[in-house]
């Protein structure tokens, strides 16, 4: 049980500081550190830590922790300057009906621009539910459709009029 904590605690260290995109690559490095695990094994670990592989705007996957906010770190480490940067070839549209927003993206960004909303804890915005290249976004009922388009103007490439 020892060992296993420590590999947990290795594999935690890992995620949080590297992009690491697969199971194979992520066995490397482990062994590497002395923990040599079975594929069988590796993948119960990262279920048990609940880390997920998320799609990077460069193509490819990598894995997360989820509640870490550690995305947008490694975005900017990478040389990208915000989230809302990242999202400009992903971004469609925006359409705001009463309290849900609905945000069209380019087919595969839909969830992980959900991710970054969700990751925001904007008190606004009551939670996401995305598809594949559909967001839905449930906002507070008393916030308004100008105070919504500010909201996801951090994360989208919308420019906000001054009326």
């Amino acid at each position: 049980m020892k060992n296993k904590r420590a590999r947990l605690q290795v594999i935690i260290d890992l995620i949080r500081n590297n992009c690491i995109g697969s199971q194979e690559e992520l066995s490397k490095i482990l062994a590497g550190k002395g923990h040599k695990v079975t594929q069988a094994t590796l993948s119960r670990d990262l279920k048990l830590l609940k880390i997920t592989k998320v799609a990077t705007d460069m193509g490819g996957y990598m894995y997360i922790i989820p509640d870490s906010n550690n995305i947008q770190d490694k975005m900017l480490s990478a040389g990208k300057t915000s989230i809302k940067e990242s999202n400009v070839a992903s971004f469609v549209s925006i359409q705001i009906s009463r309290n849900i927003a609905v945000i069209k993206t380019r087919n595969g960004y839909a969830s992980g621009l959900a991710y970054d909303i969700d990751m925001s804890r904007t008190p606004e915005i009551l939670g996401t539910i995305a598809g594949a290249d559909t967001l839905f976004a449930v906002l507070r009922e008393d916030v308004s459709q100008d105070r919504a388009l500010e909201i996801f103007s951090k994360f989208l490439p919308i420019s906000i009029e001054p009326i």
